[in-house]
C-alpha cells in the first residue's frame, strides 16, 4: 500500500483554549483536527484550569512544514502562560492529498 510521510502534530492544553487553537491551526495550514477531552497529571502534578485534571488533546495530520509551523507558534503563544505541551510525530498516511491545503506552503 502506498503511504505518504506527514507529521502528527498533538497539543494537550486547558480546555478554555481549545477553540481558539483550533481556529489557529486552520489558518496555519491544517486540514482539519480531532479534539478530545481526557484527565491526566503533568510533571508539576498540578493543573491551572478551573477544572482540575481535565485537559482536552487536540491532533491534526499536516505536512512536515506545517507542523513545524504550528509547534512553534503554539511554543511563541502559550508556553509562557499556559499549561500547553506540543509534539510532533512521524506518520504515513494513505491518500495523502486530504492532508494538505492549498494554504499548506502559506505564512503565519
Amino acid at each position: 500500500m502506498l503511504t505518504h510521510p506527514f507529521k502528527l502534530v498533538t497539543i494537550i492544553a486547558e480546555p478554555v483554549l481549545a477553540p481558539r487553537i483550533t481556529q489557529e491551526l486552520r489558518r496555519l495550514g491544517a486540514t482539519g483536527f480531532t479534539v478530545v477531552e481526557g484527565r491526566g497529571e503533568g510533571s508539576r502534578a498540578m493543573h491551572a484550569a478551573e477544572i482540575p485534571g481535565i485537559n482536552v488533546r487536540i491532533e491534526t495530520i499536516v505536512p512536515p512544514e506545517v507542523g513545524d509551523r504550528i509547534v512553534a507558534h503554539i511554543a511563541e503563544t502559550y508556553f509562557a502562560d499556559y499549561e500547553v505541551i506540543a509534539y510532533l510525530s512521524d506518520v504515513a498516511v494513505v491518500r495523502g492529498d486530504k492532508y494538505r491545503s492549498i494554504t499548506s506552503s502559506g505564512g503565519r
